[in-house]
């Protein structure tokens, strides 16, 4: 890790930022400096979204001034930004899923042949050099929407990093990479530091950030709280500035006794265009029980998911809820058996952008609260504010865009619509993906809490510090196969880790 650097090159200097009558930064100064990764973190609704922006040329302030290299710059949009050598790569994905990897790279951009046309030979020859600059062999020709979500997000920095960038904005970068990916990024980063340029990283993943970056900057209700070398910080540090208190017990919960099976699975397997991506998989969920599924990339968590509701088709295995067979592969099915899923995508698969608060919650559940075939306005705002209230959504209100709620509130309102059909078990697959430890903390209470209402859960996770402080039991995938299972409190993260990456059985599997 290098020395602090001692040339600012970009600073928002006393920030502030209003929307309508809501003060969403409050005279923040953020200092980036020349070469360094400069790491900005705080819980959802800190201001760091609201603060990029600005620095990006996508909003204005509403007071204050941004400086790059000492001299006051206004930016009017975000290319105004991108000519001052400024890019930033947003943690979802804005990629044309139909267009060729080359075609997204360059959208907008294309390199022109003498005639004005499309070098089409060059943009590929570049694209080419971008992804081999990430470490990665792609077919330049290949559609984006065929890519796994990893070399997806893979082909969103490859676009930015396509540009002669001086500073190199990263929001949520390595949310859905694997580990491999993640090592890859780093290594990119840590040439990009080499070679001057200046990056500003937002994580939730303390483990990360703790790794790749000089300096740390917390926000928190849209003030600036700390701000310090990273070298002069621990993890316990940066969680109390972040949310007030340390990061013990943020997930832990007192284990519930759990009673009969509601849900048991016995050989179920899936094919895929490789192989099975599910072979012959069995687990079953206890009432009161919290199921962990830990795997690493590729391992078949979420084919598992998409299985058991319906929504992937299996060519073999039972699945049983309160002793009853889900013959029925659908997802409408499913529901009605008792099952509902909060999906690993949540943007793409949990909420529909154009939609409010309560017709998000309600997608699942109109049916049931319609008499005789007829909606009730009355029972429809009764059951999402219930729902709201007791998730403790953070929301203008009912009819406010699902778009204007923080990525912790966001994936409150998938669990919401999951919870409004009353399961009998609850799937939920990286239900803390790009959330913040505040977050993360909550949506853990709230599982703890379902479990001991009664509920069975099953959830999936590639974080092992989150599987192994929320779950009764433990079961860990690797190509496709359960290889290990453990109670909660009688393993170690080498023993997970390990059957993670093994063909052969761990723990208590045969």
């Amino acid at each position: 890790m290098t020395a602090p650097a001692s040339r600012p090159l970009l600073v928002a200097e006393n920030v502030s930022k209003s929307y309508g009558g809501v003060r969403a930064l409050r005279e923040v100064t953020f200092t980036a400096y020349h070469g360094e990764v400069n790491v900005l973190v705080g819980e959802n609704g800190a201001g760091k979204s609201t603060l990029m922006k600005i620095l990006a040329g996508a909003e204005s302030p509403t007071a204050g001034r941004i400086l790059l290299d000492g001299a006051e710059v206004t930016f009017r949009s975000p290319r105004d930004a991108m000519s001052h050598g400024i890019g930033i790569i947003h943690q979802e994905l804005s990629l044309f899923p139909d267009l060729s990897i080359a075609e997204n790279i360059f959208a907008g951009r294309e390199p022109r042949g003498a005639l004005g046309m499309v070098d089409f030979a060059a943009e590929k020859a570049r694209t080419a050099a971008v992804l081999a600059r990430l470490g990665r062999r792609l077919d330049p020709g290949t559609p984006v929407g065929l890519l796994p979500i990893g070399q997806q997000q893979l082909v969103e920095i490859a676009r930015v990093l396509a540009e002669d960038v001086r500073v190199l904005i990263m929001d949520e970068p390595t949310s859905a990479l694997s580990n491999q990916e993640v090592d890859t990024l780093f290594e990119v980063m840590d040439d990009l530091r080499r070679d001057g340029v200046t990056v500003i990283y937002i994580s939730h993943r303390l483990e990360e950030f703790r790794r790749i970056g000089d300096h740390v900057t917390v926000l928190r209700d849209g003030t600036l709280v700390a701000h310090a070398p990273m070298t002069e910080t621990d993890t316990g540090w940066i969680v109390r500035q972040m949310v007030g208190r340390g990061q013990e017990g943020l997930f832990a919960r007192d284990s519930a006794a759990t009673g009969e099976v509601l849900m048991s699975v016995t050989g179920l397997t899936a094919p895929g265009p490789a192989g099975a991506v599910l072979d012959s998989v069995s687990l079953e969920v206890r009432r009161g029980e919290v199921v962990g599924v830990y795997g690493l990339m590729g391992a078949g968590r979420t084919e598992l998911m998409e299985c058991l509701m319906g929504a992937r088709q299996a060519t073999e295995g039972e699945i049983r809820v309160r002793g009853r067979v889900c013959a029925e592969a659908t997802v409408p099915a499913r529901l009605a058996a008792g099952l509902a899923l909060v999906p690993e995508d949540r943007q793409r698969e949990g909420l529909v952008q154009t939609m409010s608060v309560q017709n998000n919650v309600l997608l699942s559940s109109l049916t049931a609260l319609a008499r005789r075939w007829l909606l009730s306005p009355r029972r429809e705002r009764a059951g999402a504010g219930e729902q709201v209230a007791d998730l403790a959504i953070k929301t203008p209100g009912l009819r406010a865009e699902v778009t204007a709620l923080s990525g912790g509130n966001q994936q409150k309102v998938v669990l919401a619509r999951a919870l409004l059909t009353e399961p009998t078990v609850l799937l939920l697959d990286e239900p803390t993906r790009g959330v913040d430890v505040g977050a993360k903390a909550e949506i853990a209470r709230v599982i703890g809490d379902l479990a001991g209402r009664g509920l069975g859960v099953l959830f999936a996770s590639s974080e092992l510090a989150e599987v192994m402080a929320m779950a009764d039991r433990i079961l860990v995938m690797a190509k496709g196969r359960i290889t290990g299972e453990f109670q909660a409190g009688q393993v170690s993260e080498k023993e997970l880790v390990a059957a993670s990456a093994s063909d052969k059985a761990f723990g208590g599997r045969p």
